[in-house]
């Protein structure tokens, strides 16, 4: 992106919401969904069961049982990873109680309509259904995802994908010292199987981590332990933020990055480290310092384009993108004013994260 006269070119990633669902902004999400469809390696194969500790949620595993019958498995095209993808309109769907339709108070004979037979798909989310699950205090990124959705209902656009959002309770946010952070990471960790448990009752066929797992984790490999722990336990595929980042800057073969977050100075430490860990060297970074996980959200747009602008995408530190974390900081609106005046998309909206979205 040329923010300035002889700056070389530059693309502004968004973060969290940025990379959940594929393309750029509006019209270029049908770039995205084309490039992460995947292809189909098998029919009946079944996501693996959810671990014992689940147990005592009865009613979750009887969902969940559900939730697996037939299904097929992915794999991604830019991830290369196998998503399992579980049939959920598998008949009878919808279930009718005896005896059936009724009309007046009374079956409603020869009315036929709805075969016992036949799965119909969910209405709203025929396409794909995806689970979303947040922090509490996060009220950017649910909206941002289904603003990229609603803007983008045109042919081989989105019509049809859903979401069902869960909440991981986080009642202390307060995020200003390193205790607090600690704390935080507790809540967040802690709650995540609840919240799993609380969205998988929507049959939901592909999971997004809504949350920018590098700020309460020091590494890589912290941020995916948790990831592959709740894959496991949940029995359904997660689409992350480090594996969308990876895809999208591997894309645009984007090396040397920039990096903006509501972070402090460890926090912005610890992204480093993880885009590190992904093969990219981080020549620059500007942290918010936010002192509260909900505050994040309030986060001005013209601070952010300050930011990109003066501090990041400039002349001596040669970028080839600039990166935003952070789940509840939104930058839609930012890398929209950004784009027209560069030669590259603004951001690359990986399509639910690790490419599971609709073909």
């Amino acid at each position: 992106m040329r923010v300035k006269p002889g700056v070389s070119r530059r693309r502004v990633l968004g973060g969290m919401a940025a990379a959940a669902l594929g393309g750029a902004a509006r019209g270029a999400i049908v770039k995205g969904a084309e490039d992460t469809g995947g292809r189909a390696v098998g029919v009946g194969e079944k996501p693996g069961t959810a671990t014992t500790d689940a147990a005592r949620y009865g009613m979750v595993q009887a969902q969940q049982h559900i939730d697996r019958r037939g299904g097929r498995t992915i794999i991604g095209k830019l991830s290369g990873k196998k998503i399992n993808i579980p049939d959920v309109d598998a008949p009878p769907m919808p279930a009718l109680a005896p005896p059936g339709v009724v009309h007046d108070g009374e079956a409603a004979v020869g009315f036929g309509g709805i075969g016992p037979s036949r799965g119909y798909p969910d209405v709203r989310s025929f396409r794909r259904k995806f689970g979303l699950v947040i922090p509490a205090t996060n009220t950017s990124m649910e909206h941002e995802l289904w603003s990229i959705i609603f803007r983008n209902q045109g042919p081989g656009g989105l019509r049809g994908v859903g979401l069902h959002t869960a909440n991981v309770i986080t009642p202390k946010p307060k995020l200003e010292t390193e205790a607090d952070v600690r704390e935080y990471k507790r809540q967040f960790l802690g709650g995540l199987r609840e919240a799993a448990d609380a969205a998988s009752l929507a049959q939901p066929q592909y999971m997004i981590m809504g949350m920018s797992l590098e700020h309460i984790l020091g590494s890589l490999e912290e941020v995916r332990a948790p990831v592959a722990e709740i894959e496991a336990y949940s029995g359904l595929s997660w689409a992350t933020w480090h594996d969308a980042a990876r895809a999208a800057l591997t894309k645009y073969g984007a090396k040397r990055i920039g990096i903006l977050t509501p972070f402090d100075k460890k926090g912005n430490e610890s992204a480093a480290r993880m885009f590190e860990g992904l093969g990219f060297e981080v020549v620059s970074s500007v942290g918010f310092s936010c002192a509260n996980a909900l505050h994040i959200a309030y986060v001005p747009d013209a601070a952010k384009e300050r930011a990109i602008v003066e501090l990041l995408a400039i002349r001596r530190n040669r970028l080839d993108g600039v990166v935003q974390c952070g789940a509840n900081m939104s930058l839609i609106n930012v890398t929209e004013r950004l784009e027209p005046v560069g030669d590259a998309p603004g951001r690359h909206h990986h399509l639910s994260r690790a490419d599971g979205g609709p073909e």
